[in-house]
């Protein structure tokens, strides 16, 4: 039997990486003999690059980049297998995590490291460059790294703006510099599974403001100066980013990736599977396991291992998710190409055991996922 092992990371527990061996060794206790193919995945958070290097057999590479406030900060991307294709998450350089919660400030906080992630990845070869763009630190709609790319954001004063969103009210027109060093013929894939705007009451500054340390007042004025921002863009770059649905992801660096690099925003999932190859992995596979940290009714709506289960009905091959939890309305996974899911969980258990014994409790669910799959499959060629 020929099986694909395609799990998103367990959060708090487990990579995906350590999900597909948990589930490997889980399968060969029932079936010694099949041949199994660990594919690591991801949705474009976080966790992307390493599902990405760990399943095409990549390597990563460290840079030190501008931190959020401006302090250096080591930085990684990963570069695949395939040798032309580069991963990186923008938490790495520009990420919340980077800043302590009394430091927060989104109106001085920028991308521009993000920007040199993205330069370092080109100048490692990479012709396509998957970007993940969650957990940001920063409201600059991406104009730092704008301005790493090799565009002049210039006040009236012809002075060049310095960082954050609360500079941005200052902005008077863009200049591409003739040195520029942005993509050229790379194409940038923007792995973004929101449709925030990039201003207004679902935009970048009102939604995820507040969680960056945005009072009221600078929500008000970040928001304000995104819509001034996004004015100036289109008129001087002809490229319209304040309503392209995804623009106000990572404090509108959604779109200022559309702006200065020419980015396509795409879904997370989509994103990983063809990087991955996993449709012609999946191709002539009997059965696919996938598998995350929890389902429920939310699930059905794009998460991992729908995308996942998606494709490989798409291709007749029978899917099986394997769950840290089941949820509330997880029975729509169903009608979304899972065949049936399976809790790692025996039975009452605290989340903490169920942490710390994740690996164990992955591997025993797997077995008896399988013990039922291939009883069924025996059942059918009996009666056949």
């Amino acid at each position: 039997m020929r099986v694909v092992i395609a799990p998103d990371k367990f959060k708090g527990s487990l990579t995906a990486l350590e999900a597909a061996e948990a589930m490997a060794r889980g399968l060969s206790r029932v079936d010694p003999c099949s041949k199994i193919d660990r594919v690591p995945m991801a949705d474009g958070g976080e966790g992307t690059v390493a599902a990405l290097v760990a399943a095409t057999g990549g390597s990563y590479r460290t840079v030190t980049v501008t931190g959020p406030l401006g302090e250096p900060v080591a930085a990684s991307f990963g570069l695949l297998g395939d040798g032309r294709t580069a991963a990186l998450e923008m938490a790495s350089a520009s990420g919340l995590w980077l800043v302590p919660p009394a430091l927060r400030d989104p109106l001085r906080a920028t991308t521009r490291g993000t920007g040199q992630l993205l330069l370092a990845a080109l100048e490692a070869g990479a012709r396509r460059v998957i970007v993940g763009i969650g957990g940001s630190a920063t409201n600059d709609g991406g104009a730092g790294l704008g301005q790493v790319l090799g565009f002049r954001l210039l006040d009236t004063q012809g002075r060049e703006l310095g960082p954050g969103g609360g500079e941005l009210d200052r902005l008077a027109r863009i200049e591409r510099t003739g040195q520029a060093a942005g993509p050229g013929s790379a194409t940038i894939a923007v792995a973004c599974d929101v449709t925030n705007p990039l201003c207004g009451p679902q935009g970048a500054s009102a939604v995820y403001g507040p969680q960056k340390g945005a009072t009221p007042e600078m929500v008000e004025r970040l928001d304000r100066n995104l819509a001034h921002f996004a004015d100036i863009v289109e008129r001087d770059l002809d490229v319209a980013v304040r309503d392209i649905p995804g623009s106000g992801a990572a404090g509108g660096l959604g779109g200022g990736l559309v702006a200065f690099a020419g980015g396509r925003l795409e879904g997370g999932v989509n994103l990983v599977i063809e990087a991955v190859n996993l449709r012609e992995r999946l191709h002539s596979a009997d059965l696919c396991l996938t598998g995350e940290g929890a389902l429920d009714g939310q699930s059905a709506f794009g998460k991992t291992a729908v995308g996942v289960a998606r494709l490989a009905h798409s291709l007749g091959c029978p899917t099986l998710a394997i769950a840290g939890s089941i949820g509330p309305g997880a029975e729509a996974v169903l009608e979304q190409g899972i065949d049936a899911y399976f809790s790692i969980c025996p039975g009452p258990v605290h989340i903490d055991e169920a942490i710390e014994r994740a690996s164990e409790l992955l591997e025993n669910a797997t077995a008896q996922a399988a013990r039922a799959f291939l009883a069924g499959r025996n059942a059918r060629r009996v009666n056949s």
